[in-house]
């Protein structure tokens, strides 16, 4: 799931980048950029996997 949210704002940021789009300052390609290397680190790190997480199998 990070994974998909990641490609999708590096595709955005892409997007602002090519058209020149910038949104009051706030939303640049550069945050977005910042945004989807964020959510590609919490993929890496295992969060967003939709894996079980913590479990160590029977107790």
């Amino acid at each position: 799931m990070a994974a998909t949210v990641a490609a999708v704002l590096f595709g955005l940021a892409l997007i602002f980048e090519l058209f020149g789009i910038s949104l009051e300052g706030l939303v640049t390609p550069t945050t977005l950029a910042l945004a989807g290397l964020t959510a590609l680190a919490l993929h890496v790190a295992g969060y967003g996997s939709g894996r079980g997480g913590w479990r160590r199998g029977r107790s």
